[in-house]
Formats: C-alpha cells, sequence, structure tokens
C-alpha cells in the first residue's frame, strides 16, 4: 500500500501541476503497477472518463494500441456492469457478458477465466474504472477486496481534487485571456509530436497568425482544429477553404464577398469565408496555390484588417485569425517568384511543422488503436486486432502517405480480414473478432504471412517439443511452449528482458506477466 501511496502523491502532484497527458504516461502506469503488480493478473487497465467516454490512460498485459481506443458504457456490458456496481463487480467464470478485451490478447477470453472491476467515483461521478484480467479460474481469488476497493475510493477522490484543481486554473487562465478553450489532444508518445503540442500551447492563445507545413497526410488540419480550440477564440466559428478547389475566377468572391450584380452571375449578395470567420479563425488549406495576382489582395487583408466585397464601395472591419496550411516549401516558392516575399513573411508569423510519421513511430500504435475501433464500429464486430508480426510491419514501414496511409491501410485490410470469414451470417457480427496479419495490409515490401519469431533457436517448435506436447493436456503443453520459447530467447539475448519482449512481439510488460505465470521470474 506504502508504493501506491507513494506512486498517487507523484501523479496528483503532475496532475495539479498541469502537466500533460504525453508526459504522464509513465506515472500511470506505475499507479496501475501499484495496484495489480502482486496479484496474478494477466491484463489489467486503468481508464478515466474523457467526456462521454473512457479512455484507458494505462494498461498492463494488453497491447499499446488498447491507449488509443475509446470505450462507451452503451458499447461494452461489462465495463457498464462495472460502473453501475456499489463495490468490487466480479464477473462469473460462466458470464455471457462479452468481454471488451476479448480478441486483443491471444488467450481467448471468452473461454472460462476471472474478471472484475471497479468503479472511480467522485459521490455518484463516474470518474474512471480499474480492471483486471487473469486467464485461469478462480486467479483474482486471493485479491483483497477491501484494501482494492480503499484504494479505488481514494483514487476516486485524488482524481475529483485534480479535476478541480484543472478547473480553477483553466478558469484563472481564461479570466486572463490566457489559454482559453483547451481542447483535449491526443497523447502521443513521440518526442516530435510532444514538441508540436507544447508549440502549439505556446502560440494558441495568441493572435499570432500560424504557418501550418508537413507532409501530405500528416494531419495537418487536425492539428489546425486544436489551436482553433486552444484558443480564445474557440466560442467563434472556424472556417476552412481549400484554396486549390477555388476556381481562379471565384476566388476573390470567395475569400472577400461580393455585392449583387458585382460581376455576370452575381445574382444575390454572397459573404466570403473572412466575414464567416469574424471573430473566428480561417483557414487556408494549400494557401501555395493561391494566384500571384490575388497574394496583394490577401497580404492588404491580413494588414489592415479590412475586407472590401467586390461591387462595394466601403471597407467591412474583420478580426480574424489566420492559419495558413501548405504541404509546399513556400520558401523556395519564394525564391522562385512563384509567392509574394512580404505575404510569406506575413503567415510565417509562427511556424509550425507537423512531423511525418515515419520520424514518430511511438506514435504508430495509438494511431492503429484509433482507427481498428474506428473500423470495428463501423463494420459491427466484436473486436478488431493486430498480431505481433502484423505490428511490427506497421512498425517497420516508412508510411510515405503517413496518418492518412496508415487510416486508409487499417481499414482496408479490416475489410479484407472480414473478406476472409464469408460464412458470418451478419446478425453472428457482433461475437466476431478479426484478427490482422500482414497479408492483411498487404504493405509493400512486406511478407504476406506471419514468419516465424527471429533467431535460430525459436524458427520451430523442435521434435522434443512437439512430441512431448501429443501427450499432454492442451493448457500444459501451451504452458510449456511458451516457458522453453522464452527460456531460447532469453539465453540468446544474455537474459534481457527487453530485447526478448522486442524479438517475441509482445509487450515487455506482458512477458513478464507471463513469465511469472510460468515460474520463470519470482
Amino acid at each position: 500500500m506504502t508504493s501506491f501511496l507513494d506512486a498517487l502523491r507523484d501523479l496528483l502532484a503532475r496532475l495539479s501541476k498541469g502537466d500533460t497527458e504525453d508526459t504522464l504516461h509513465g506515472d500511470w502506469t506505475r499507479l496501475l503497477h501499484t495496484l495489480v503488480g502482486e496479484t496474478r493478473a494477466d491484463a489489467s487497465t486503468l481508464m478515466v472518463m474523457d467526456q462521454d467516454v473512457l479512455r484507458p490512460v494505462a494498461v498492463l498485459g494488453l497491447p499499446d494500441d488498447v491507449r488509443g481506443r475509446p470505450f462507451r458504457l452503451q458499447e461494452h456490458p461489462r465495463l457498464a456492469a462495472i460502473a453501475a456496481h456499489p463495490s468490487i463487480c466480479r464477473f462469473p467464470p460462466d458470464s455471457d457478458l462479452p468481454d471488451p478485451f476479448d480478441g486483443l490478447l491471444d488467450e481467448d477470453l471468452s473461454q472460462v477465466h476471472d474478471c472484475l472491476g471497479v468503479a472511480l467515483r467522485d459521490g455518484d461521478r463516474l470518474l474512471g474504472l480499474l480492471t483486471l484480467d487473469a486467464l485461469t479460474v478462480q486467479g483474482l481469488s486471493s485479491l483483497d477486496e477491501d484494501q482494492l476497493l480503499a484504494a479505488a475510493r481514494l483514487l476516486g477522490t485524488c482524481l475529483r481534487v485534480a479535476e478541480q484543481l484543472s478547473t480553477t486554473r483553466r478558469q484563472l487562465s481564461e479570466a486572463l485571456e490566457d489559454e482559453q478553450g483547451k481542447a483535449p489532444l491526443q497523447h502521443w508518445h513521440s518526442p516530435p509530436m510532444s514538441r508540436l503540442m507544447n508549440a502549439l500551447s505556446l502560440v494558441a492563445p495568441t493572435d499570432m497568425s500560424v504557418l501550418l507545413h508537413g507532409e501530405t497526410g500528416v494531419g495537418k488540419e487536425a492539428v489546425a482544429r486544436a489551436l482553433h480550440a486552444r484558443s480564445h477564440r474557440h466560442g467563434g466559428p472556424l472556417v476552412q477553404v481549400n484554396c486549390a478547389a477555388l476556381p481562379e475566377h471565384l476566388i476573390e468572391s470567395e475569400l472577400f464577398g461580393h455585392r449583387r450584380g458585382a460581376f455576370s452571375g452575381a445574382m444575390s449578395e454572397r459573404r466570403g469565408h473572412f466575414a464567416m470567420a469574424d471573430g473566428g479563425t480561417l483557414m487556408l488549406d494549400e494557401v501555395g496555390e493561391l494566384p500571384l495576382a490575388l497574394q496583394p489582395k490577401l497580404l492588404r487583408v491580413l494588414q489592415e484588417g479590412e475586407i472590401q466585397p467586390l461591387g462595394s464601395e466601403r471597407a467591412i472591419r474583420v478580426d480574424v485569425r489566420i492559419i495558413a496550411v501548405t504541404n509546399r516549401d513556400l520558401a523556395s516558392e519564394v525564391e522562385a517568384g512563384r509567392f509574394r516575399e512580404d505575404l510569406y513573411h506575413r503567415l510565417n508569423a509562427f511556424p509550425l511543422a507537423v512531423p511525418p510519421l515515419r520520424e514518430r513511430p511511438e506514435d504508430i500504435s495509438l494511431l492503429a488503436g484509433h482507427f481498428l475501433e474506428d473500423n470495428r464500429i463501423r463494420l459491427g464486430v466484436a473486436n478488431l486486432r493486430l498480431d505481433a508480426h502484423a505490428m511490427a510491419a506497421l512498425t517497420a514501414w516508412q508510411w510515405p502517405g503517413n496518418v492518412r496511409e496508415l487510416e486508409h491501410t487499417l481499414a482496408r485490410a479490416a475489410l479484407r480480414a472480414l473478406g476472409e470469414q464469408r460464412a458470418i451470417h451478419s446478425a453472428a457480427r457482433h461475437q466476431t473478432i478479426l484478427r490482422l496479419s500482414p497479408h492483411h495490409l498487404a504493405l509493400p515490401n512486406q511478407p504476406t504471412e506471419a514468419m516465424p519469431v527471429s533467431g535460430e533457436t525459436a524458427s520451430a517448435p523442435s521434435e522434443a517439443m512437439t512430441s512431448d506436447a501429443l501427450n499432454l493436456p492442451l493448457r500444459e503443453a501451451t504452458d510449456n511452449f511458451q516457458r522453453r520459447l522464452i527460456q531460447a530467447h532469453l539465453a540468446a539475448n544474455a537474459d534481457n528482458w527487453a530485447a526478448t519482449a522486442r524479438e517475441l512481439g509482445i509487450d515487455a510488460g506482458n512477458l513478464h506477466r507471463v513469465a511469472r505465470r510460468l515460474g520463470l521470474k519470482d
């Protein structure tokens, strides 16, 4: 209990200081480990309420992509039962309620196992959940329920205090016109995205123009929305206009508006995008595509804060914050004479570069979890997961199309996996678990079938292992195989557990838990 209190104290201190979620991942994981580390749980999660969904902030024994998945109570009866239970909610081994993590582990959680959870509350308000799963019957029977419930109540109280401190800090910031309307962002693992989010937090409360640049598909539009949401203009409109999609002869009218009869075909008055964004933010996507002839007029608006609709004799004041978005190198465009230098410097008041996905492989599992959950809902299946080889293939690929390519790759893979199970009737889909393998991903220059684990000792089961297994019950044979495989990799890696986990393609925490169950660790 002392280690739990220490971990809780440290987490509360950092929450109260306003540390961001991407820097708190280790603290949440440490806290979860102190709660369940001495139990025989094979999988556990700590979830917090984020608006109307439960979001895992720490997982043990589960793939890391689970942290990228939202869990809605109405879609997960077991989580709903835990949330409604006043104490420790235990499920009987033969419970017919689907397990939200079934299919995310190699073992089938729909079979007999031990499962429980406890709600974290502030009075009647749900703040989060703690879940524990053991893969053996009565695997959690020795758990001290009174101690777990006391810890859960203390954690709920601390989460409420941290939330109140965060609310007070936000209200004070709003009173000072600083950090208003801060919207929740994706919680990244990678240093490049953490640096981007820090820079975004710095510039968002200001009215400085931002030049947002990066390769196609990196998620620049999502960053632009986050900039607006975290600005003091968050209550105003966010107007997005794709400069490349506007017909050249109508660009001025689209941006600045026109009066009736201003030109042939102008049958009625039209508000332009600047007028529609008054009091808010105007996102100029693909700004590098603007014709040179129009660029001086855009520069004048930025300098004077006024627009003059076509056919109007008077200027109109507008209060607009500009976010210019491009995948071009505008500095090179200036040198080539295709973009005005004065407009470039006006737009480039605060540049933000969104890093390509190949420079932040640590984020792939979070993004994959998010897209897998989207596709699970779209296809109406019970769960959708990546096997270890597919996750390794995603991490190894360079992603020239960035986040958009990852999204489309997983959508196609999910559809292929469903297509392989054509015998499934629509009514039975909600019970189906789809596992994505490398051949579903169909990435260029990647193996199309699951490959053996690297290392000569692990390339295939030995004849002795196979013959022994034939004379044993399935569970015991599986345990023996796993025990020998782990021992072989440990020996090859000089007892380096992290390297062994990487070779086996599983989460290091899961490997330690399996090793303890198999008697390989104390």
